[in-house]
């Protein structure tokens, strides 16, 4: 980083609002972790790249544990916003609308924040603590939703009797495999356009599933 860059946003920082300032430490800190990881990382580079002193980045968060944790917190906000979109579909009986919303809702998550997902990578490569409270407010609930549909459409008749997060997990790998692809690789092209992958990966899914008899 710059000398004039660093204090453009030492300037910016330090005008901002408490719960701004803590709000832009923790969108920086998520570019730095995923660079370089939590082990990799030292306050001083948290500091430079919002522009703050260490003695601003300490008053707002004592720890980098205390840092990485908030990034969970706000993260979970979204993740939050993301289980009640998917809610609205639980009652449906169509199972190819529930699950093109579902794949291109995993799909916008890793094209939308990379950064975020290079994270989480570096957490669980690195054995972080913190690695399993990812899991647990992340996808946890996520995964869920999609058991519970699943689990009512199998006792509706309509999918074959199996286990129901069997089925959600082998689904949602599928999708989030092709999201990876498109992270570590995003000038890759795919013989195919994303609307008629998500088509192919329905009807691949579908078919083992759906109970003829029913």
């Amino acid at each position: 980083m710059s000398t004039n860059l660093v204090s453009t946003n030492m300037s910016t920082a330090q005008k901002l609002a408490g719960h701004e300032r803590k709000a832009a430490i923790v969108d920086a800190a998520i570019k730095v972790f995923s660079e370089k990881g939590f082990r990799g990382t030292t306050t001083r580079e948290l500091a430079a790249a919002v522009g703050v002193s260490e003695p601003v980045l300490y008053q707002h968060f004592s720890t980098k544990r205390d840092l990485y944790a908030a990034i969970i917190d706000s993260k979970s906000q979204d993740v939050e916003k993301v289980v009640a979109e998917l809610a609205s579909f639980l009652d449906t009986n169509d199972d190819r609308a529930f699950f093109r919303h579902l794949a291109d809702m995993i799909l916008d998550f890793y094209g939308s924040d990379p950064a975020y997902l290079r994270l989480l990578l570096f957490s669980a490569l690195e054995r972080h603590e913190l690695s399993e409270l990812f899991s647990e407010r992340h996808s946890c609930a996520f995964v869920r939703q999609v058991v519970h549909y699943i689990q009512r459409r199998i006792e509706q008749g309509a999918i074959r009797p199996m286990n129901a997060w069997m089925i959600a997990t082998s689904f949602l790998s599928m999708v989030a495999q092709r999201g990876m692809d498109q992270m570590l690789a995003p000038h890759q092209r795919y013989p195919v356009e994303r609307e008629e992958l998500v088509e192919g990966m329905i009807d691949i899914f579908l078919k083992g599933i759906i109970n003829d008899a029913g």
